[in-house]
C-alpha cells in the first residue's frame, strides 16, 4: 500500500449527516445526488463520506458521518441536505481496491504511516468513493482514503 501526501482543492458540496447504521449509505448516497440533479447543478466528480466515529468502538446507532456530493453553481440548504465548502487542504492519502467493507486495513495503514512519518491528523477519515459498484464488480471498486493532517 503506497500512502502520499497530497493537496486537495476546495470544493463546494451537498451532504447529508446521519447517525446510525452504514447500511444507510447508499439510499444517502442516491438521496444526494438526486437532490444535486434536480436542482440543476454540475456533479464535479466528489463523492465521499466522512466518518467521525469508528465502528471498531462505536455501536452501529451511534455512528456518525455524512455522505456528499461536489458540485458546481450556487444553491441552499433545504431539508436534510447541508451546503459547504470544504477549503483546500492537505492529506495523506491511500487507495483500497476492493470491497468497502474491507476498507479497514487501510485507513489503519494510514494512521500507522502518519505516526511514524511526523504528521498530526487534524480531522476525520474520508473516503473519496472513484468508482461505483453499479459500474464495477465489487472485487474493482476503488476508495481514496484519506485523512486531513500537518506536518509535525
Amino acid at each position: 500500500m503506497e500512502v502520499i501526501e497530497k493537496r486537495i482543492k476546495e470544493a463546494k458540496v451537498a451532504y447529508i449527516p446521519y447517525m446510525g447504521s452504514y447500511d444507510k449509505i447508499p439510499e444517502l448516497m442516491q438521496e444526494v445526488g438526486e437532490w444535486v440533479a434536480s436542482k440543476g447543478l454540475q456533479m464535479t466528480g466528489r463523492v465521499y463520506g466522512t466518518y467521525f466515529n469508528s465502528p471498531e468502538d462505536t455501536a452501529e446507532e451511534n455512528l456518525q458521518y455524512e455522505i456528499g456530493f461536489s458540485f458546481s453553481g450556487d444553491t441552499e440548504p433545504e431539508g436534510k441536505i447541508g451546503i459547504k465548502e470544504i477549503p483546500e487542504h492537505t492529506v495523506l492519502a491511500a487507495i483500497h481496491k476492493g470491497p468497502y467493507t474491507e476498507v479497514g486495513p487501510v485507513i489503519h495503514g494510514v494512521v500507522d504511516y502518519a505516526v511514524k512519518n511526523g504528521y498530526d491528523i487534524v480531522g476525520p477519515v474520508t473516503e473519496v468513493y472513484l468508482n461505483s459498484p453499479m459500474e464495477v464488480p465489487e472485487s474493482e471498486l476503488l476508495t481514496d482514503v484519506q485523512f486531513p493532517v500537518i506536518k509535525i
